[in-house]
Parts: structure tokens; sequence; C-alpha cells
């Protein structure tokens, strides 16, 4: 559905050297599946995105979307999209807003009432509908976002960060409503800094780094138990025995260690060396989640980069 295919990109002017923000990017979006995208801030999510949306061209290479050029599309079809930084003017009334961008997006005017009924009642804006838009909470506001893009059915969805903001209720009330759009007919993407919620949704996450990607993850067949992992172990009572069997166990409080383990065979044979010395362990946990140490790997970061 989506093809980039040795996509490069390239920011500059006349009077300083270019700046390459995507290199080399070759990716096939599939009909039918979710993609996620994570990567560092400035990785080159956005230019990916734009270039999608022909808001920007490539310097070398092409993309194409269902076969065509993405601004020829996007002119025939259409694309749902919910931007980063959602700017609506603050003086409108949320369903004031939620018509005009009805309007633009070339709703019929015979059916505009029912679908803007429509989406305030699947985004439970209901109670929100006669405020202005200055007045809305941060939640509220990202509700209106994912509203306005999905007020026509469209064969392309592209969700740039769709749960900031959201508290944990329409983060999950967020899940069913990626899992009710689901169709063998489209394609969604959604990029996202979140890897729990992207390896929860997505069939498949593409991580990229400097504007290269450096892999492809099937989230559908991840496993937690593969390759080296960092774990927390929580013990009650003496924990020496835990500090014995794993000599770079570091305490962060609490009765808790993190250790570094080669693979899980690693860590069940320490956790009995610990068990046999008298350890009483209440909790065994892994420090990230198997996309996470996906991501880490693949970015060459370690334990002290923060990802949500």
């Amino acid at each position: 559905m989506i093809e980039f295919s040795r996509v490069g990109k390239t920011y500059g002017s006349r009077f300083r050297r270019g700046v390459r923000a995507v290199d080399d990017f070759t990716l096939h979006v599939r009909r039918g599946e979710v993609l996620g995208i994570a990567g560092p801030n400035g990785a080159g999510k956005s230019t990916l995105i734009n270039l999608i949306l022909g808001y920007l061209r490539p310097t070398d290479g092409g993309v194409r979307v269902d076969g065509l050029e993405p601004r020829t599309y996007v002119e025939r079809n259409g694309i749902g999209y919910l931007s980063e930084l959602l700017a609506v003017p603050p003086r409108w009334r949320l369903d004031e807003a939620l018509n005009r961008y009805a309007i633009l997006d070339g709703v019929p005017s015979s059916e505009m009432r029912a679908r803007v009924n429509e989406v305030i009642e699947q985004f439970g804006l209901e109670e929100h509908r006669s405020k202005k838009v200055k007045a809305l909470s941060k939640g509220t506001l990202q509700r209106l976002g994912l509203a306005q893009a999905l007020l026509r059915p469209r064969a392309v969805l592209i969700l740039d960060e769709p749960t900031h903001g959201l508290d944990p209720v329409w983060t999950q009330r967020f899940r069913d409503v990626v899992a009710g759009l689901r169709s063998p007919d489209r394609a969604i993407l959604l990029a996202s800094h979140n890897l729990d919620e992207l390896e929860r949704i997505a069939d498949r996450v593409a991580i990229i780094d400097r504007g290269v990607l450096q892999r492809v993850v099937d989230t559908r067949n991840l496993s937690s138990a593969d390759g080296a992992a960092v774990y927390h172990i929580s013990v009650a009572g003496d924990s020496s025995a835990v500090v014995a069997s794993f000599p770079d166990a570091r305490d962060i409080g609490g009765g808790t260690f993190t250790v570094h383990v080669a693979d899980l065979a690693a860590l069940n044979a320490g956790l009995a060396r610990s068990i046999g010395g008298g350890a009483l362990v209440t909790a065994v946990v892994p420090a990230h989640s198997a996309l996470e140490r996906q991501f880490r790997q693949a970015v060459g970061e370690r334990d002290e980069v923060v990802v949500q």
C-alpha cells in the first residue's frame, strides 16, 4: 500500500551544507496491517510522514501510495491524519471545529451532522461539544484530534503520537479503536515514542535512527526470553544470596535488585543459586519489554535511556 524505495531526503540551501534526514530507506507497508514507527527524537519519523502525505518530495528514490505519487493519491483519495502537534483555533467550539474539518474533508452535507455526532460519541466528547477549544484539557484535545482524523473512512490512516496526553482509560480505548479500524483494505501507520503501546497494537514496528532503517520487528513473534536482558528481582529478608549469585546485581531499593543475564537459562540458574542460598524471591520482572530491548539494541542505547 505504501512503498519507500531507497528513499533519501536532504534539507539544505545554497548557502549551507545539507542535512540528511532520511537515507536509503526501503520499506513496504502492506494492506491490512498496522505498522509502528519508532525512533529517537530527530530520527526522521516526521520526514517520512511528510513524504507519505506529499508535503515533501524525496531527494533520492521514490515513494508510492497504492502505486501513485503521494500528492496525487491524497488529492484523489484522501488520507486520515493526526499530526503530532494539533493546532485548532482556540475560539472554535469543539463541535464547530469538527464541522469545519468535515467540510474540508469532503463529508457530504447530508451526512455531516450524523458523522460528527458519531465521532463525538466514539471519543466521549458529548459533554465537551459546546466548549471552546481553549478550555479543553490536553487529553480531550487529543481525542478531538483523533475524531477529526476519522471523520471519513480512508484506506490510509496516519496517526502521529496518537496516545500523547491520553489518560489510561482512553489509552485502553484507543487500542479498541485501532482494532475496530483494522481492515484488509486499510493500512494504518502509527508513529510513537510509546513502545509499550506499539508492541500491543502494531503488527510490525520499524525502528529508525539518524534517518536509517535499523530493523523491522515483528511484534507477533517477539519473545522476552531472546538474548541478553535486564531483570528486576525482588526479595524478602536477607538479600546476600542474590548479590552472591548475580555479581553485577544493583540495589535499587525496597529489596529489589537489577541484574543483567545472557539468557533465560542464566537467569534461572542464578535464581536457583539465590533460593538455594536462602533468598526468598518475591518477584522477577523484565526491566524492559521485548520491543524496548530491540529498540535499545537497534539505536545503540543502554540502560540510562528513558523510553516511554
